[in-house]
């Protein structure tokens, strides 16, 4: 693989992440924002929902994600979400705050009062539907770090959003701004995280952003684990098979993995949250209802979700 060194927009080995004393390792749930049925956030189902995840091993949550409805949310109800999520997980685990979005002072704003109520991290979601272009990235991406102390993890996501965060971007907003710590990655691309993890260095975080490749992107690739969405459903598992994947045992990893992918399919037929609250529900969890424009997932895919859950998936 050609590495470049020089370039405007290479990184090179003098640009790559030094250790620091943030690390978003490991499993981190994209939580989902529970409603009432009259369409207000139930703080009482997400304290229980932040618990449960406590209980079941994982290494940090994120709120007001693609998962928790966050496009749906005023300011007010963004901020209320991140601020219970940090009261609730009191230390316990890192809170990661999704505060991205397509406008860049929107986003910035998010971001500061993140930091005012005291989210350990900022996940920020590449622009979508204005589609910018690389340089476009760069400007927003570091306009946004300049405004905050909060380590920042990338979020690539071109199937949402319309446009892909070249690797040569990344090496770029890295080395301008040393508080862009990491990045989520839901391309689809094991080659891309291959790419970043050589440029970037070890000490960079990279986060799968697809419960279906987790395992591959942390053996092959060498990631440091998932911002998962099936966790919502079961903490424990998913912790389970990111804590032996990172160690190296994929044998100890891969059946967990296998178990858990027609129950991933299944909860992604009509997209997201929708699947994955259908699957808390039948369950016993609180997924609460979804705000339009999203809807209850049809009959069909809620018996294909109840065939997966039925299937003998693994309470490792």
């Amino acid at each position: 693989m050609h590495v470049n060194n020089g370039t405007a927009n290479g990184c090179g080995a003098s640009h790559t992440i030094t250790p620091g004393p943030f690390r978003f390792h490991g499993t981190f749930t994209a939580l989902i924002t529970p409603f009432t049925n009259s369409g207000e956030i139930d703080s009482e189902s997400f304290q229980k929902q932040i618990e449960r995840q406590i209980v079941g091993g994982v290494d940090g949550i994120v709120p007001c994600g693609t998962t928790g409805e966050s496009p749906t949310l005023s300011f007010e109800e963004h901020i209320q979400v991140i601020d219970l999520a940090v009261k609730f997980a009191d230390g316990r685990v890192r809170v990661l705050a999704g505060t991205g979005g397509n406008s860049t002072d929107e986003a910035i704003y998010l971001t500061e009062e993140a930091e005012r109520v005291g989210a350990d991290g900022s996940l920020q979601v590449t622009p979508y539907y204005n589609k910018p272009s690389q340089a476009g990235l760069f400007a927003h991406f570091s306009a946004i770090a300049r405004k905050t102390a909060l380590p920042i993890i990338l979020y690539n996501v071109p199937s949402r959003c319309g446009v892909d965060i070249a690797a040569d971007t990344v090496c770029r907003i890295i080395r301008e701004n040393k508080n862009v710590v990491g990045i989520k990655v839901a391309n689809g691309s094991l080659s891309y995280v291959r790419e970043l993890r050589e440029r970037c260095g070890p000490f960079f975080t990279i986060l799968s952003g697809d419960d279906a490749l987790t395992l591959k992107f942390i053996t092959s690739g060498k990631a440091n684990g998932i911002v998962s969405v099936v966790s919502n459903i079961f903490p424990d598992t998913v912790a389970t098979l990111v804590r032996r994947a990172r160690a190296g045992d994929v044998a100890g990893a891969t059946p967990i993995h296998e178990e858990l992918l027609p129950l991933i399919e299944a909860i992604f037929l009509e997209g997201n949250p929708v699947g994955v609250k259908s699957a808390m529900e039948q369950i016993g969890l609180d997924g609460g209802a979804v705000r339009l424009p999203l809807v209850e997932v049809c009959s069909q895919t809620a018996a294909a979700i109840r065939k997966a859950l039925n299937g003998g998936l693994i309470h490792a």
